[in-house]
């Protein structure tokens, strides 16, 4: 009777792992893609075509994010030329963002936004500071000396995400079957008409294309930004430095 038992519990344990390795090997990962159609209200950015939107999933079941974990990283946002390079980046929560001042005068980057708050104060050439983006959200990313300099960085929860090429292409690679939910970001578009576009999709072989996302911009977002104490900048910071 102890045999019988003793192989009872066997053949139950052998059926239990059977199930559990037959319900790894049935998980699949597919490569999701869709389209972005961006209309711009103005010609100012036309010319970035359906580029540097935004798309990310994130998981609504437990088990979908450890399938494909991306770590954080470190990631460099220059200044060069009273530029940011580059003017984008998407970065995993918790990776580290390096700002090297490679100009041979003085920059002053901060973020008074949604998503990270900062200032790394004034700095001069051949000096650089770095800032870890330890919550999801959007920052914007500003000079205090020179009002045209501009950037954004996404930092995500997900490793499910891509941004558009400017044909407006979007391919987000190795996503397992599931639920997500879909959000969607791009620079000059309201949030209003960004939340619209935010749903629940299910991922499946016969379901990873997410048909045509259409967006319209609302104008240059970051040229009616202000300084760092809430105000207007100076005129004289048009200067050459």
């Amino acid at each position: 009777m102890r045999t019988l038992s003793s192989n009872r519990r066997l053949i139950l344990t052998l059926a239990m792992l059977f199930a559990i390795v037959r319900g790894a090997c049935s998980a699949q990962a597919v490569d999701v893609s869709a389209h972005v159609e961006l209309t711009h209200q103005g010609k100012q950015d036309a010319h970035l075509g359906s580029s540097n939107v935004v798309v990310w999933l994130t998981p609504l079941q437990d088990g979908l994010i450890s399938a494909a974990p991306r770590k954080p990283q470190e990631y460099t946002l220059a200044q060069k030329d009273k530029q940011f390079r580059p003017h984008l980046l998407v970065v995993p929560i918790g990776s580290s963002v390096n700002f090297p001042n490679m100009d041979p005068f003085f920059h002053n980057v901060f973020s008074l936004f949604n998503g990270k708050r900062f200032d790394l104060g004034l700095y001069e050439g051949h000096i650089h500071h770095a800032v870890q983006f330890d919550r999801e959200g959007i920052s914007f990313i500003f000079c205090n000396i020179h009002p045209d300099m501009g950037a954004v960085v996404v930092s995500l929860s997900t490793p499910f995400y891509a941004v558009s090429t400017a044909d407006g292409a979007v391919l987000i690679r190795s996503v397992p079957t599931g639920k997500y939910r879909l959000n969607v970001w791009a620079e000059n578009v309201s949030m209003d008409s960004l939340n619209k576009l935010s749903r629940t999709i299910e991922i499946s072989p016969q379901s990873s294309q997410l048909g045509t996302i259409q967006l319209h911009s609302s104008g240059d977002v970051m040229s009616r930004h202000l300084n760092k104490f809430g105000e207007n900048y100076d005129p004289a910071s048009k200067s050459a430095y």
